[in-house]
């Protein structure tokens, strides 16, 4: 035992690591992290502010149809199955992109795949729409028809917003981007 050194380290991290770990800054750490990654630039931009709108009003639309005995007409099973979907992947893509989850997968052509989604997201958001406004009726001598008429009305703007993302996301994928004369402009 006498040729063991008489001061050992035993640290596997750094001290700044080691108080982050013991509640140090770890709050202040790992909000600077989040942040970080996040693509600030992006949520300015006019499709995260319509995938928010879609976002919020498919919310309210979904919440207002299942807030009342919707199972009485088959229609709005349809109506609840789009609008709930839609809500959930446009959520999931939201903060997918806010994140920079494209740039890890480059294999994916994101242009040409939010032009689908936002394209098929607008048909079936039609579709929706179109069965809830016409299923409206029977809640006439309701208590639920405001809340269906409300639906219907929230469903028709959520459907414009979804093409506006499909008409934005068109004009991105065919855009400039991929030309090199345009993208490289000297300064």
């Amino acid at each position: 035992m006498a040729d063991f050194p008489s001061k050992v380290t035993t640290e596997t991290s750094s001290p700044q690591a080691q108080a982050s770990q013991q509640g140090g800054n770890s709050l202040r750490g790992l909000a600077a992290n989040a942040t970080a990654g996040m693509d600030m630039s992006f949520i300015k931009s006019v499709p995260a502010v319509l995938m928010i709108i879609e976002s919020v009003l498919g919310l309210l639309h979904w919440a207002l149809i299942a807030s009342t005995y919707y199972t009485a007409v088959p229609a709005y099973g349809w109506v609840m199955f789009v609008a709930v979907t839609m809500w959930i992947l446009t959520t999931i893509l939201f903060f997918m992109i806010l994140f920079g989850v494209q740039r890890k997968l480059p294999s994916v052509p994101w242009t040409l795949t939010l032009m689908l989604y936002n394209a098929s997201a607008t048909v079936l958001y039609l579709t929706a729409f179109l069965a809830n406004a016409a299923s409206v009726h029977p809640y006439r001598f309701s208590i639920f028809y405001g809340h269906m008429a409300a639906a219907a009305f929230f469903g028709a703007v959520v459907t414009i917003a979804y093409g506006a993302s499909a008409y934005f996301s068109y004009l991105d994928w065919k855009g400039d981007g991929g030309n090199a004369a345009t993208s490289t402009v000297p300064t």
